[in-house]
């Protein structure tokens, strides 16, 4: 087995350490930015040595392990003597295997090893860790040896050619933070009728989970659920009011979102290309429903009479545009 070190002994570094010892991967060497980070990781594994300096770690393992805060990953892989037969691999998930350039000048094999999964406390990412999907870069054999090391935490893996890390790790962020982020503005709106945050997470959290075993189970599109999905046009039109009314700074996230959701709702099949031009309409030109009233437009349940009857408001060049004519 090969014998590894790590340059970095934070969240990710620890988890990762701890993970392939578990599995039988000696762990010999691993430095970090404060010793007390280091020897605490050395604790947790057998026959690990505390280093002094990132170059104590690239002499005493096979396989280097680049576990550091993004934006130093180039300075402390600079900063090293590499040499030919050794191999080193950050953990980024922004950063291709170029940031590595210098090692691999020096004949080193260079790779990227990155889990997708989040990683808030040490104890959270050792149990989040199995079952994570792994992005690869690498070249053989040193690929091969990521993928062993990968089904060793009983992973999956993905390999990405040259140029795809970036927006790999953007459809991360999707996933996983600005996930975090609607939460954060759900809870928002709870608090603006009353109720604390801590009781809104427990009501929101059940809602949470049974979404994501929908897209487990079920999958996209027939997941959707929810108004768009139905085509209900007076819902969305409700959220709309009130939401200008009462939490306005979210107007603009609220209408894209739904204007994202609608080619989902079609796909699954629930609404036809008729509803789906009122939604995009509804939800890209909210001032024409609301001129619509103000004209004394003539009105069928809460839409304008020509749109209840079939003949829907086209708009000429997009969503964006507001040039909208009647067929």
């Amino acid at each position: 087995m090969v014998k590894t070190g790590f340059i970095g002994a934070g969240t990710t570094g620890t988890a990762l350490a701890i993970g392939l010892f578990q599995k039988g991967c000696p762990v010999v060497a691993v430095s970090s930015r404060t010793l007390s980070s280091a020897q605490k990781l050395a604790r947790l594994v057998s026959n690990c040595q505390v280093c002094h300096t990132a170059q104590e770690v690239a002499d005493a393992a096979e396989l280097v392990f680049i576990t550091t805060p993004d934006d130093v990953i180039a300075r402390v892989c600079r900063g090293v003597h590499w040499h030919e037969g050794q191999s080193v691999v950050h953990c980024s998930g922004a950063h291709s295997v170029d940031i590595l350039e210098p090692a691999r000048k020096s004949g080193a094999a260079v790779g990227s090893f990155h889990p997708l999964q989040t990683f808030a406390d040490v104890d959270q990412a050792i149990e989040n860790l199995p079952g994570s999907t792994f992005a690869l870069e690498a070249e053989e054999p040193l690929l091969s040896t990521l993928k062993k090391l990968t089904s060793l935490l009983n992973g999956n893996w993905v390999e990405l050619k040259p140029g795809d890390k970036v927006l790999y790790h953007a459809a991360a962020v999707f996933a996983c933070n600005y996930l975090v982020t609607l939460v954060k503005l759900a809870l928002d709106l709870w608090l603006d009728f009353g109720v604390s945050s801590k009781e809104a997470t427990r009501a929101l959290l059940p809602l949470l989970r049974g979404t994501i075993n929908n897209i487990d189970n079920i999958g996209l599109p027939n997941c959707l659920t929810g108004p768009v999905a139905r085509g209900d046009l007076g819902t969305i039109e409700g959220h709309l009011s009130a939401l200008e009314a009462r939490s306005p700074s979210l107007l603009t996230t609220y209408k894209e979102l739904g204007l994202q959701t609608i080619p989902i709702a079609l796909a699954k099949g629930q609404v036809n290309e008729r509803k789906a031009e009122e939604m995009k309409v509804l939800l890209g030109h909210p001032e024409f429903f609301a001129h619509c009233h103000s004209e004394g437009v003539p009105m069928e349940s809460g839409r304008p009479k020509n749109l209840a009857q079939g003949k829907p408001w086209r708009v000429s060049k997009g969503v964006g545009d507001s040039s909208l004519r009647s067929e």
